[in-house]
């Protein structure tokens, strides 16, 4: 994952060197801005300041992914985490759907509630409201993707049949909900997505993960949800341990510097990894 922003390696540079490396997917984050005055608390520092000025430095998630297309090939391109709510439903849908298709179906929409809530609202979503509101935006999505006339009713999207191509060349688009492992996540996740993306200070992720699946079965979900960890430190124990748990992958997250400090970098973790794997 980049925390992508005006400054070090390019998204483009960034996704090249970590598909080069034999890393399976790219993400970045998205802000459309930060409020100067706000309410919200940061969920890491628990008030209104910042634990990094990238926060308002953040570049467009789609721009940043579309820019890496060309130059890679395999590397799946998502992000950690996207804001529905913050774009409008239909032109997102059209946007995440050209993506898929230029990149011959390679897109994972990592989305969050909003911690923001302050951001959101200048946005016109009501933070007591901002689950509903995503739910909306998804569903509103999948009929633009999957169907050929699709329409929508809801509180916060409403459209009348409408056509809509291209279509993702996936079948489904994998979404993936960053946010904090409760049960009431885990049953929106069950409902609404394909996965749970853990947030940075998350802990028991073996009981979490079992509850996630013990809901999922409840809700009548077939098969696994996708548990998308951000990573520890690359050692054997740490990854095992999140593998036993049913982890599916485990995101690191690259600095932002110089395409060559970046790229060394990659370089150290991947051989780290490579030589924990033949252990």
């Amino acid at each position: 994952m980049l925390f992508t922003s005006d400054r070090g390696i390019s998204p483009a540079a960034a996704a090249q060197a970590a598909e080069e490396a034999g890393f399976a997917t790219f993400y970045v984050p998205e802000h459309t801005h930060i409020p100067v005055r706000r309410d919200a608390p940061h969920p890491r520092t628990g008030d209104s300041s910042l634990p990094d000025d990238r926060y308002l430095r953040t570049l467009d998630p789609w721009v940043a992914l579309a820019s890496a297309v060309p130059v890679t090939s395999t590397i799946r391109l998502a992000t950690a985490v996207a804001l529905p709510v913050e774009s409008d439903p239909i032109t997102l849908a059209k946007t995440v759907a050209t993506l898929d298709h230029l990149s011959g179906g390679r897109v994972t929409l990592g989305v969050g509630f909003g911690w923001n809530t302050d951001e959101l609202a200048d946005h016109g979503v009501p933070g007591k409201r901002r689950r509903t509101a995503l739910r909306e935006y998804l569903e509103a999505m999948r009929a633009l993707w999957t169907e050929e006339e699709a329409s929508y009713a809801g509180e916060f999207v409403e459209f009348g049949p409408s056509w809509a191509w291209p279509k993702p060349v996936q079948a489904k688009v994998p979404v993936v909900v960053g946010a904090g492992g409760t049960e009431r996540t885990f049953r929106w996740i069950a409902r609404h997505g394909d996965g749970w993306l853990t947030t940075p200070a998350e802990g028991d992720i073996a009981a979490k993960v079992a509850q996630l699946r013990e809901i999922w079965r409840e809700e009548g979900r077939e098969g696994e949800p996708e548990v998308i960890a951000l990573g520890p430190r690359p050692d054997p124990e740490g990854l095992a341990r999140l593998e036993e748990a049913g982890v599916t992958e485990v995101v690191f997250g690259l600095p932002d510097r110089s395409p060559s400090e970046v790229e060394a970098w990659l370089d150290r973790l991947a051989g780290k990894l490579g030589q924990l794997a033949g252990t």
